[in-house]
C-alpha cells in the first residue's frame, strides 16, 4: 500500500515538474525569440542606412568625376593659356627686335628727308630749283621742269607718309599684342581661380566622402555586432532548450533515486518491524512453556540460538538540490576588484575577479555551453545556461586566456573553463563575469550581482 501512494506521489512529483519546466521554459524562449525579432529588426535599419549612405557615395562620386574632369579640362586650358603667353611673349621681344629696328631706319630717313627738303626749299640743295627753272631753254622746257621738281618733291612726301604709317602700323600691333598679352594673363588668372575653386570643391566633396565612408564602415561595426549577437541569440535558443532537458532529465533521475530511497527505507523498516514481531512472539511463547513445567523437573536444555540477524542494507544515497546560497560558486580564485553598476559613462554588467600566474575559470554551475568563441570586445568567452529550480540563468566568462569547452556542450559544475587572460576590450589580467536571472540579450537588462548569488 505504501509502495502503491509512494509510486503516485512520484508520479505527480514528476508530473509538475514536467509542466513546470514546459511553461518556464515556453516562456524564455519566447523572450529570446522577442528578442531575436528586435535585433532583425536592428540589422534591417543598419542595412538599409548602409544602402542610403552607399547611394550618397555614388552621387558624391559621379560628382567628383565631374569635378575631376573640371580640373583636368582647366589644367589643359591653363597649359594652353600658358604656352599661348610664352609664345605672345616671344612674338612680343620679336616684334620689338624688328620695331626697334624699324625705328632706328625710320627715324634716319626722316633726318634725311627732312635734311632734303630743308636744303631743296631754302638753298636748294646740290641743284638750286631757282637755276633749274632759269636755265630752262622755253616755256615748255620751264614747265617740265617745274612739273619735275613737283614729282620729287611728291615722291618725298610719300616715302614720309609710307615711313609714318609703317610706324603706325607697328605701333599698333605692338598694342595689339600688349593688349592680347593682358587680355591672356586676365584669362590665366581666372582660370587659375576657378581651378583652385575647383580643387577647393573637390577637397570639400573628399571629406564629405570620407565622412561617408566612415559612417559606413561604421554601420558595418555594428552590422557585424548585430550579426555577432544574432548568433549568439540562435544558439542560446538552442542552448536553452538543450540545458531545460538536460535539467528536467536530471530532475527526474533525481526523483527516481529519491523514490528509490525512500521505497528502500520503508522496506527496511518494515523487515525491521516484522523481525521485531517474531522476536517478541518467540519471547512470549518461551515464556508460557516455562511457566507451564513442573518446579522439580531439571530446566529444558537451551533452545539453539538463532543466527545473527543480517544487517540492513543501506539506501542509496538520495541526492539534495543545492540551498539558495549554494546555485553557484565562485568561478575563480582572486580578488573582486570591481562590481556590477556605472563605470566610465556606461553600464558594468558583472563583476571583476582579478589575480596573477595561471588561474584557472569553473563552471559556476551545472549548465550547457551557449557559445565559446572570440569576440573583439569579450576576448575569449564562455556563455553557459543554467536550468536550477525553474528558473532560467546565464553565466558570462570573459577576457579569458583559453577555452577548454565548445558551444553546445554540457559542463559540470566546477569544470574548468579555461584560464583567466587579458584578451578583447581589457586592461590587465582578470575575468569579467556576468550572471544574468533570464537570458542574455543585448541590453543586458537581465544582468544582476552575482556575489550575493556565490557568498
Amino acid at each position: 500500500m505504501k509502495r502503491k501512494i509512494l509510486t503516485a506521489a512520484l508520479s505527480i512529483s514528476i508530473g509538475l515538474s514536467g509542466f513546470t519546466y514546459t511553461s518556464a521554459s515556453a516562456e524564455t524562449l519566447k523572450e529570446v525569440q522577442q528578442k531575436q525579432a528586435e535585433n532583425h529588426a536592428e540589422q534591417a535599419k543598419k542595412n538599409k542606412q548602409v544602402k542610403k549612405v552607399q547611394g550618397e557615395q555614388d552621387q558624391l562620386l559621379k560628382e567628383l568625376d565631374k569635378l575631376q574632369a573640371s580640373l583636368k579640362k582647366t589644367a589643359d586650358d591653363i597649359q594652353n593659356k600658358k604656352d599661348e603667353i610664352a609664345q605672345t611673349k616671344a612674338d612680343i621681344e620679336k616684334l620689338k627686335s624688328e620695331i626697334a629696328e624699324l625705328e632706328k631706319r625710320i627715324k634716319a630717313r626722316d633726318a634725311l628727308l627732312k635734311e632734303r627738303v630743308r636744303n631743296m626749299y631754302e638753298t636748294g640743295g646740290p641743284v638750286k630749283y631757282i637755276e633749274v627753272l632759269l636755265g630752262s631753254q622755253g616755256f615748255g622746257d620751264f614747265l617740265d621742269r617745274m612739273i619735275s621738281l613737283n614729282i620729287i618733291a611728291e615722291q618725298d612726301k610719300t616715302i614720309l607718309e609710307e615711313h609714318k604709317r609703317d610706324k603706325e602700323a607697328v605701333e599698333q600691333k605692338k598694342q595689339q599684342v600688349e593688349s592680347k598679352l593682358s587680355s591672356l594673363n586676365g584669362q590665366l588668372d581666372e582660370l587659375n581661380s576657378l581651378n583652385s575653386q575647383l580643387k577647393d570643391q573637390k577637397s570639400k566633396k573628399n571629406k564629405i566622402m570620407k565622412q561617408l565612408r566612415s559612417e559606413e564602415n561604421h554601420l558595418h561595426d555594428d552590422i557585424g555586432k548585430l550579426e555577432e549577437k544574432d548568433a549568439l541569440l540562435a544558439d542560446q535558443e538552442k542552448a536553452i532548450k538543450a540545458e531545460i532537458a538536460r535539467a528536467k532529465k536530471e530532475a527526474a533521475e533525481r526523483a527516481r533515486r529519491e523514490a528509490a530511497a525512500k521505497a528502500a527505507a520503508a522496506k527496511a523498516a518494515k523487515e525491521a518491524a516484522a523481525r521485531e514481531a517474531a522476536q517478541k512472539a518467540a519471547a512470549e511463547r518461551a515464556a508460557k512453556e516455562k511457566a507451564s513445567q513442573p518446579a522439580h523437573e531439571s530446566a529444558p536444555a537451551p533452545a539453539p540460538s538463532k543466527p545473527a540477524p543480517k544487517p540492513e542494507p543501506k539506501p542509496e544515497p538520495s541526492y539534495t538540490p543545492p540551498s539558495s546560497s549554494g546555485k553557484f560558486i565562485f568561478p575563480s580564485a582572486g580578488v573582486v576588484t570591481s562590481q556590477l553598476g556605472s563605470r566610465w559613462n556606461k553600464f558594468h554588467a558583472g563583476v571583476d575577479i582579478a589575480a596573477g600566474g595561471i588561474v584557472p575559470i569553473h563552471a559556476a554551475a551545472s549548465g550547457t555551453v551557449i557559445r565559446s568563441y572570440t569576440s573583439s570586445s569579450y576576448g575569449n568567452v564562455v556563455f553557459l545556461s543554467h536550468y536550477i529550480d525553474g528558473q532560467l540563468y546565464t553565466t558570462v566568462y570573459a577576457h579569458m586566456r583559453d577555452r577548454a569547452v565548445s558551444t553546445g556542450q554540457t559542463v559540470s559544475q566546477g569544470q574548468t573553463l579555461g584560464h583567466m587572460g587579458n584578451t578583447g576590450h581589457s586592461f590587465g589580467q582578470h575575468l569579467h563575469f556576468e550572471l544574468h536571472k533570464g537570458p542574455w540579450n543585448v541590453g543586458k537588462t537581465n544582468a544582476v550581482n552575482p556575489l550575493p548569488y556565490i557568498q
